[in-house]
């Protein structure tokens, strides 16, 4: 049954957290596993975040049906998917058709970012850098050590972070495979996406389309929202724009969220099964206000100081934590629960614990427990 969203222009609706949670969760692929391929549910979330290497395969076995890692391994070494900074200037796993169209739109924000670094880079010719840097990519790939020896012995007096971050902000640089691949990996190395795909970047394009892919995978949401995954700033305008092909409601707060008219917008009483998600998990950081998924109890609660935890979604919302150890060949997998749990949400915790350790391990013996492993000091 699908939630009410009846509006007027004067009183649009109001959607509750929980309506937001499901509605968000539908699009995330994270009510029920979708049949989809790994390479379309990479286009259809807009990319994965992917600081570190395995997250993205996590990312995708929460969400689709049958998910073998593999595939997206053979989609990075066929070079139909690249690990590249991208939204939020952070690294993200995207289509190749979206690395060569979403890095020019958000240039400006790596642009920004640079300029955190000016001091650092006194006297250097940042055109010249970036002439220089491409250069060298694009003779092989480089890894950072080298590239970064490299521009040093250009201009010895700068800051070696400043130059390497100046050649990443201002050249869209992919890690290249062997970097990222499953089960084996390897040490960062750059080149251009554009040598990398071996066809030329596209013209930066309008964010109109970017807000309507947003929205259709983290919908329904706010000016604000989409400027915190994006982050791109000044879009009201866009929004503006698209208005009259949009539907509009309020949250609990006020705020205006904007929609498309066809999306999913599931009652809020419809079941979310748990969920095991990496840490920096899109559904996480897809809002300024994350309360459509993080209570407001449990907000930084996915680890201490710089090291990151797994989360759980039980009932569509984070309310534990998780890990994977080895011991002795076993995987063993500890579930920190941040409320107190029902049986009954033990049990489908643990059992979908057990399917995700039998694929997403190569342990032949699984263990699933709960207990503490995290002391966040309250």
């Amino acid at each position: 049954m699908a939630a009410k969203t009846h509006r007027t222009a004067a009183h649009p609706a109001v959607l509750p957290a929980r309506a937001l949670n499901r509605a968000t969760l539908d699009r995330q692929l994270l009510l029920r596993r979708s049949p989809m391929s790994a390479q379309d549910a990479v286009a259809h979330l807009v990319g994965l975040q992917a600081q570190n290497t395995k997250p993205p395969y996590f990312q995708l076995y929460a969400r689709l049906a049958d998910f073998d890692p593999a595939e997206l391994s053979a989609l990075m070494e066929s070079r139909e998917v690249v690990r590249i900074v991208s939204l939020r200037s952070t690294l993200h796993t995207h289509t190749a058709d979206d690395a060569l169209t979403l890095r020019p739109l958000v240039q400006a924000v790596r642009e920004r970012e640079l300029k955190m670094f000016r001091r650092g880079l006194t006297g250097v010719d940042l055109d010249r850098l970036a002439a220089m840097a491409r250069e060298l990519v694009q003779e092989r790939p480089r890894p950072v050590k080298e590239l970064r020896e490299e521009l040093l012995a250009h201009w010895p007096d700068a800051d070696p972070l400043a130059l390497t971050v100046a050649a990443r902000c201002l050249l869209p640089l992919v890690q290249v495979t062997p970097r990222g691949l499953w089960g084996r990996s390897g040490q960062v190395a750059l080149t251009t996406v554009e040598h990398w795909l071996g066809r030329p970047a596209e013209p930066v394009p309008a964010p109109d389309a970017t807000v309507l892919r947003y929205l259709g995978a983290f919908g329904p949401a706010s000016v604000m929202d989409f400027q915190s995954w994006s982050g791109l700033t000044r879009t009201k305008e866009v929004f503006e724009r698209l208005r009259p092909g949009l539907l509009t409601f309020r949250d609990e707060r006020g705020v205006e969220l904007f929609d498309l008219p066809d999306a999913p917008r599931p009652d809020p009483g419809t079941p979310a099964p748990p969920r095991f998600l990496p840490e920096f998990d899109n559904v996480l950081l897809g809002h300024a206000d994350r309360t459509r998924v993080i209570p407001a109890v449990n907000k930084g609660r996915n680890g201490v100081g710089n090291q990151a935890y797994g989360t759980v979604l039980i009932d569509g919302f984070f309310d534990a934590v998780w890990r994977i150890e080895r011991e002795c060949g076993a995987a063993l997998l500890t579930v920190q629960p941040l409320r107190s749990l029902a049986r009954a949400e033990r049990a489908e915790i643990a059992e979908e614990a057990a399917r995700m350790l039998a694929v997403m391990t190569d342990a032949t013996d699984h263990d699933v427990r709960f207990g503490t492993f995290l002391d966040f000091g309250d």
